[in-house]
């Protein structure tokens, strides 16, 4: 499984990062990592405007990241579009690696966009009693606030519910914000 940090994670001293790593950079013009580093762009659950949407796209294209982390993304039929209008666009300007974060399961349509999709992006209360309905093999999870001593344990249920790619950490994320599915 590989390993993803957001912007509200940040590598804890006793992790030991591999070359698979994805550091998810906040904002361009503050990145230095010997990991890949992916830009993240809010698409504030489809409300942003193509404009605004866009404008991030080519601020971390100019930074030279490797992809782009678009946080808050919808998950409905009616977002499908816009979304894959961002990666057309983005794929443009080189940007290829893109992680899709709507925090949960999306409509199937999603999944003709060959991006990977993180299905779940929530609190580790919530993730022990997650029943994965909607989710494939290799989806992205991210839990967040996990008591230190069960990081482990976090993990490898990560791993048994099919995990391609994702974080267990103990930080809390500073951008809470409820994904929605519509």
């Amino acid at each position: 499984m590989k390993t993803l940090f957001p912007p509200y994670a940040h590598p804890s001293p006793e992790l030991a990062l591999d070359a698979d790593t994805w550091i998810i950079q906040e904002r361009p013009g503050r990145r230095r990592s010997v990991h890949q580093v992916l830009g993240r762009v809010d698409l504030d659950w489809g409300g942003r405007s193509l404009a605004d949407v866009l404008a991030d796209v080519d601020a971390w294209r100019e930074d030279g990241v490797e992809g782009l982390f678009l946080d808050r993304a919808p998950a409905g039929a009616g977002g499908v579009g816009p979304v894959a209008l961002t990666l057309r666009l983005a794929a443009r300007r080189g940007l290829h690696r893109v992680v899709l974060n709507p925090g949960v399961p999306t409509h199937p349509l999603y999944r003709d966009l060959n991006v990977r999709i993180c299905t779940f992006d929530g609190p580790w209360s919530a993730y022990q009693g997650w029943d994965g309905d909607g989710v494939r093999p290799g989806d992205g999870h991210i839990v967040h606030g996990v008591p230190t001593a069960l990081l482990t344990a976090a993990r490898r249920l990560m791993g048994r519910r099919g995990a391609g790619f994702g974080l267990a950490t103990d930080a809390s994320p500073a951008l809470v914000d409820q994904p929605s599915a519509s």
